[in-house]
């Protein structure tokens, strides 16, 4: 790590810290995550997902692991710098973003997540906070939860930021897939063009009354699955009448709106994949297109019996390095504390509900208390802590 000279830290999370590092060597900026975690061996570095899944993706749209280094038992994540998240672009704006503005964000974002899912990987923390921009480029980041499509379930039923996570998973559904990226996706589409979430959901169970407020009760016959989970945990949706959503985002074009609506159906097998997702006409006007993704660079491991280890892009290297050497890292501007708080300018749509009103019991549907879990208020840098 003497090879990058930190210019400040920037925050600190449960499993890191962020700071602001330049190359010696070549004056680039970068992003530096360094884990709170030791790491022993290098094996047990290699096989975390969030290496494993970015040392397959190279893509435009997707953020670039420069390089992991481990040192005298520390692992650093060394990222592509990128001056801000979705969220940090958006918040501040006294005006929602023009149909075009979105339109070019929503593509490049789905082009990233088409790219992930046709190799293999679906994402399962899709929100704003994890899509970083740099001038007019989206790209897709934090991949600590990614998992593999043909992994075989269970899966942990406590993924994905509360706002944006897929009612099967709200359900505590253990085989869910890819589908939950595209409801997270037809979420972000909403808040774009509202600067609001359109469901700020307090608890699982709020999370749950506000989806069912604004896209109506599902029943047996559009999402039979769901109810089978809804009665396993002996619970029962509150019944409300759909609220069209070009009702609640009147500045949204119809092409904008159907996008939306497919994407966050709540039989996941009636979501579009984000193939089709593309090819909508929402999409056919306006659109900023990327070039081509460059070819997957391949790798190859020799390790050596030095102090520091590392993974660059162009593959495995070793590297000798003195004990104690700086570490460097990326900007954090991705807390959610404070955000939308009740009377605030950007509220959600909907206010909180009670477990009384959910019209069934709520034992079975409280918030997870396991430490580990993620949590709404999480700060989140290049990537969970």
């Amino acid at each position: 790590m003497n090879r990058y000279k930190v210019t400040k830290k920037l925050g600190d999370g449960t499993y890191g810290s962020v700071l602001l590092a330049v190359n010696r060597q070549t004056g680039e900026i970068t992003a530096v995550k360094k884990m709170k975690k030791k790491f022993y061996t290098w094996q047990e570095c290699m096989q975390l997902r969030e290496v494993q899944s970015l040392k397959k993706l190279n893509h435009p749209n997707i953020i670039k692991l420069k390089e992991v280094i481990r040192e005298n038992d520390e692992l650093f994540f060394v990222f592509e710098y990128m001056d801000d998240n979705l969220y940090q672009y958006s918040k501040d704006r006294d005006k929602p973003f023009p149909e075009a503005k979105i339109r070019n964000i929503i593509y490049q974002v789905f082009q990233g997540l088409a790219f992930m899912h046709k190799h293999g990987f679906f994402h399962r923390d899709i929100k704003p906070e994890n899509l970083l921009v740099r001038g007019d480029t989206v790209k897709v980041a934090d991949f600590g939860l990614a998992r593999e499509i043909r992994s075989r379930p269970p899966f942990t039923d406590y993924v994905s930021t509360r706002w944006y996570r897929a009612p099967e998973v709200l359900l505590r559904s253990t085989s869910y897939n890819s589908p939950i990226d595209i409801w997270a996706m037809g979420c972000i589409i909403a808040e774009l063009f509202t600067l609001r979430p359109l469901f700020p959901g307090s608890s699982e169970a709020d999370e749950i009354y506000k989806i069912c407020s604004v896209l109506g009760s599902p029943s047996r016959q559009s999402w039979p699955e769901g109810m089978k989970l809804a009665t396993k945990m002996n619970f029962r949706f509150p019944q409300f009448s759909p609220t069209p959503l070009s009702t609640l985002i009147p500045q949204a074009s119809p092409e904008a709106i159907k996008l939306m609506e497919d994407t966050m159906r709540y039989n996941p097998s009636k979501r579009p994949t984000c193939s089709q997702c593309l090819q909508y006409p929402f999409f056919k006007v306006g659109v900023t297109l990327n070039s081509k993704p460059p070819a997957a660079a391949t790798t190859t491991y020799k390790p050596t019996a030095t102090s520091t280890q590392s993974y660059a892009a162009s593959g495995y290297s070793t590297q000798s390095t003195n004990a104690g050497a700086q570490e460097a890292a990326q900007q954090n501007k991705y807390g959610r504390t404070g955000r939308y708080a009740p009377g605030a300018k950007r509220s959600g749509f909907m206010g909180n509900a009670g477990a009384s009103v959910m019209g069934g019991s709520m034992s079975n549907l409280t918030a997870n208390t396991n430490s580990n879990a993620p949590k709404n208020d999480e700060p989140i840098g290049y990537g969970r802590y």
